[in-house]
């Protein structure tokens, strides 16, 4: 194999040396070696497969973090499942926001008709065993992932319906500037609920009040950002529309698991507001 500066790699693959760098900085791309007396970088021709792997995954727009999720992965085969899952959810953020545009178009000129049919629910008092933490956009994908695997690491009582859903309350503004506090929940029946706290010491309970929410049905296609958005301006109008108010409790997806559950299962997703 042959070893290469790091500026005549930078030449042949395409990416600046400050790219490099900061891909060396996040093991996406390390170099082949780092004189120990100078700290210069030596890649190998090799190493150019991967630099045009992240390149091409970096201009469609893949974030970093992502990115190394990606490269870990074992076969071409599921990488390109990954690519394809990835790129569909860009698709459904644009088609969100062009939704969101029509949206504040038509109120603009007095149309106040909805894109979302909005319906409401009541919700029982639930017990609750939360993981709860500040993350930015993309700490908010680590700790779901946290949060799932704890969950299916050991039983977990269950409450029946969509009362038992698990669901995610997103506090305050989660961008990649602002880490908004996001909190996990998994309700569980009342006579149970100390002994599945027990049961997860990482995990915090609590108990959340009865309340109606007003909610839209997703189905199996979960809230990007922009769809977020859109599904906050909807939901906002139909409260200012029906004379009712947002309640202190934040908004949250709910996701139910539809039996049986298998590797490849997608929950039944809903956003919804809990109303005063």
């Amino acid at each position: 194999m042959v070893e290469v500066s790091i500026g005549e790699f930078a030449r042949l693959s395409r990416l600046s040396p400050k790219a490099l760098r900061l891909y060396a900085e996040l093991g996406l791309l390390p170099p082949a070696r780092v004189d120990p007396g100078t700290g210069y970088r030596w890649y190998e021709t090799g190493q150019l497969e991967r630099a045009g792997l992240v390149a091409s995954l970096r201009r469609i727009g893949v974030p970093l973090a992502q990115v190394g999720d990606l490269l870990e992965l074992d076969s071409a085969e599921a990488m390109a499942d990954r690519v394809v899952a990835y790129w569909s959810g860009v698709e459904a953020d644009h088609a969100a926001r062009r939704d969101l545009a029509s949206l504040l178009v038509r109120r603009l000129m007095g149309d106040g008709a909805d894109l979302y049919q909005v319906a409401t629910r009541e919700v029982p008092e639930r017990r609750l065993l939360c993981l709860k933490r500040n993350v930015d956009q993309a700490g908010a994908w680590a700790l779901g992932r946290e949060f799932i695997g704890l969950t299916r690491s050991r039983p977990v009582p269950r409450l029946p319906g969509r009362a038992g859903a698990t669901f995610t309350i997103y506090w305050g503004e989660v961008t990649e500037d602002s880490d908004g506090p996001v909190e996990w929940c998994r309700p569980v029946p009342d006579d149970q609920a100390e002994a599945a706290a027990a049961g997860f010491p990482e995990l915090t309970p609590r108990s959340e009040p009865a309340h109606e929410e007003a909610f839209v049905h997703l189905g199996d296609t979960a809230a990007s950002r922009p769809r977020w958005q859109l599904l906050q301006e909807v939901l906002r109008a139909w409260v200012a529309e029906h004379d009712r108010r947002p309640s202190d409790l934040a908004p949250r997806l709910t996701m139910l698991a539809i039996p049986p559950v298998t590797g490849r299962s997608v929950p039944d997703v809903d956003f919804a507001v809990p109303l005063a």
